[in-house]
């Protein structure tokens, strides 16, 4: 059994609907469970986190970077640095901003680089742009609202809400890629657990 905690921070609602997404995507996996924090839950119950096998971690992209509210977790989450608690964990990331691109790979940036101090091992998204949709690469609008990863991501699901509010934002196409991740990121660390489990049991 593996465990899986979902840390993320949602202002207007669009990121909370995705992270929603990658939850139901990681408890579709036999032999997971997963659990949905935001950043200030977890930052109030960060002993919690170190019993979890993976971490991911998600936010909007306000102004070129990630929310202030993530940042205020990952500051506090800092002491877990020093006791390299979170070493070895699987770690995964997620963003959502206003537009297509919004600028949003420096906020994954951020999470991956946050995740990489902490000594964990990063998944990435591992699906081809339009996926689901590989005809409308072709044609000039590219892909549509139903796309998966629509926006041409491999670090992690990006979503493009624009001016819509939730819940008609983020699309179909983005909530059902942050789905897909969540399950990806699951069964990863369900072969990491099991690998664990099988070399202590070797020794």
């Amino acid at each position: 059994m593996s465990k899986i905690a979902i840390i993320y921070h949602s202002t207007y609602g669009h990121t909370k609907l995705q992270a929603e997404a990658v939850l139901r995507g990681a408890q579709s996996v036999p032999n997971s469970t997963a659990q949905l924090y935001t950043a200030e839950d977890a930052a109030a119950r960060l002993d919690e986190l170190d019993g979890a096998d993976a971490i991911i971690f998600g936010c909007p992209t306000y102004m070129g970077s990630m929310s202030a509210g993530m940042k205020t977790f990952i500051e506090v989450a800092a002491k877990k640095w020093f006791t390299r608690a979170w070493k070895d964990k699987v770690a995964g990331a997620f963003t959502n901003s206003t537009s297509f691109s919004g600028d949003k790979l420096n906020t994954l940036f951020g999470l991956v680089i946050n995740a990489m101090q902490h000594g964990m091992i990063y998944v990435g998204l591992g699906i081809m742009p339009s996926s689901n949709r590989p005809e409308e690469m072709n044609q000039n609008t590219g892909p549509g609202p139903d796309a998966h990863n629509r926006v041409g991501a491999f670090m992690g699901p990006m979503a493009a809400s624009f001016q819509v509010k939730p819940p008609d934002a983020p699309c179909k196409g983005d909530l059902e890629t942050a789905e897909m991740y969540g399950r990806r990121v699951a069964e990863i660390t369900l072969q990491f657990a099991r690998g664990r489990s099988a070399s202590s049991i070797d020794r």
